[in-house]
């Protein structure tokens, strides 16, 4: 089976030493009706510690492809992806599928694993004996250019 015409990922470590500080309003932004500002009081944010629970198994990775557009997931959206954590059912999975990665969403079955596009245009994989499986890391969140 191969999983050609798939996402490809590009892969980057993040950067905990940056000095980069990034202006913060702690209070967030009403989504509704708008309220007052506080004091419009700022802080410094480190997105880099922010988005990262396990710093040593922690990795940003950049999508190609269109496969989980229903799940949110666009053609070069930088997803957070943390190595440390075990896979679970409907998880978002960054998977090494017979020598390529891909991410898709974990389905477990009785005595069956599928790995599922979330794009209609895409089918879902198999995965049985003859497929050489890891799950590398779950996806934890995605950054997109709005």
């Amino acid at each position: 089976m191969s999983i050609k015409n798939e996402q490809k990922l590009q892969f980057f470590h993040p950067e905990y030493e940056s000095e980069l500080r990034i202006p913060f309003i702690a209070d967030g932004v009403s989504a509704g009706f708008p309220s007052p500002a506080t004091d419009f009081m700022e802080t410094n944010i480190d997105l880099n510690k922010e988005l990262s629970e396990n710093p040593l198994a922690t990795f940003y990775i950049r999508v190609k492809g269109n496969s989980m557009i229903d799940a949110g997931i666009n053609d070069k959206d930088v997803l957070i992806v943390d190595r440390s954590l075990e896979p679970q059912n409907n998880k978002i999975a960054i998977c090494f599928i017979d020598g390529e990665f891909t991410v898709k969403r974990i389905q477990l079955e009785k005595d069956c694993l599928y790995l599922m596009p979330e794009n209609s245009n895409y089918t879902p994989i198999k995965v049985t004996e003859e497929n050489q499986l890891i799950i590398w890391g779950i996806v934890t969140y995605v950054i997109k250019k709005v």
